[in-house]
């Protein structure tokens, strides 16, 4: 039984991670800030899957301390083989000039700091056991993607891209491993959160991500069986292709959807 490590996993695209690796037959080890959140997720995911595939343990990825415990947790239960750094944060869309220090300063210690610690103790656990693959999570940014009001999300998202790439010069002739997971444009809480969702601006965008986005049940069961493939470091497991974004568009006078039905009512 592999076990996975999957940070920020009591909702969204890392719960769906979670269930499709228990999914698999992978033991599975969930994280999130809040204990509460974490005890729920497991009590949920243990009820379909078996006391013995599940468990979890609160971690705050800015702290090593924390990001240290979690990897012994999941130690005592074996080998890890799979850590995937899913935990991040998003902040209102607005120019730079008009965010507050304190909330630029949160997303960079979240999806910046926070990801260089777990890569950190990730890496020096693996090492030390011998292999294993660490799966960074990419976002808005991360391949060179701008647009206004999200430049502090993005420098974060287009940093891990080169972090990415110096580690896997790091771990180059080891058995550890350092790869990349595209989920292209999921809805979920994070996606959606920073937008006016009554403001004209949302209507317009909503058009977009109705084409191009897709449910966390759609995305998350071709990302692990991605991950579980996988054989080589540097390997990048995308469910948005260039050439599917390419279809979406010229389809999509045939193909209408409303996946935002959930938080607005209004029409797409």
């Amino acid at each position: 039984m592999k076990t996975v490590v999957i940070t920020g996993s009591t909702r969204g695209i890392g719960r769906g991670l979670a269930e499709n690796f228990l999914a698999s037959g992978c033991r599975v080890i969930v994280s999130a800030r809040s204990q509460d959140k974490v005890d729920e997720a497991v009590v949920g995911l243990q009820a379909k899957y078996g006391a013995d595939a599940v468990a979890g343990l609160r971690c705050d990825i800015t702290s090593e301390q924390e990001l240290s415990e979690l990897w012994a947790f999941a130690s005592e239960r074996g080998p890890v083989d799979y850590w995937i750094n899913n935990a991040g944060m998003s902040i209102v869309r607005k120019p730079l000039a008009e965010q507050s220090a304190d909330d630029l300063r949160r997303i960079v210690d979240t999806n910046l700091t926070g990801l260089l610690l777990a890569c950190k103790v990730a890496l020096a656990g693996m090492q030390q056991q011998g292999h294993g693959q660490i799966w960074n999570m990419e976002g808005f940014g991360s391949t060179g993607q701008t647009a206004p009001g999200m430049a502090a999300y993005g420098a974060t998202k287009r940093a891990l891209n080169y972090l990415n790439k110096a580690l896997q010069k790091e771990v180059k002739g080891t058995a550890v491993q350092v790869n990349t997971l595209s989920p292209g444009i999921v809805v979920t809480d994070l996606l959606i959160g920073d937008y006016d969702l009554t403001s004209s601006e949302w209507q317009k965008t909503r058009k977009i991500l109705n084409i191009l986005g897709d449910t966390v049940d759609t995305v998350t069961p071709y990302l692990v069986r991605g991950v579980l493939s996988a054989q080589k470091s540097g390997s990048r497991v995308a469910w948005l292709t260039g050439r599917k974004a390419f279809w979406r568009f010229l389809t999509a006078g045939f193909n209408k959807r409303d996946l935002f039905a959930a938080y607005d009512s209004s029409p797409a």
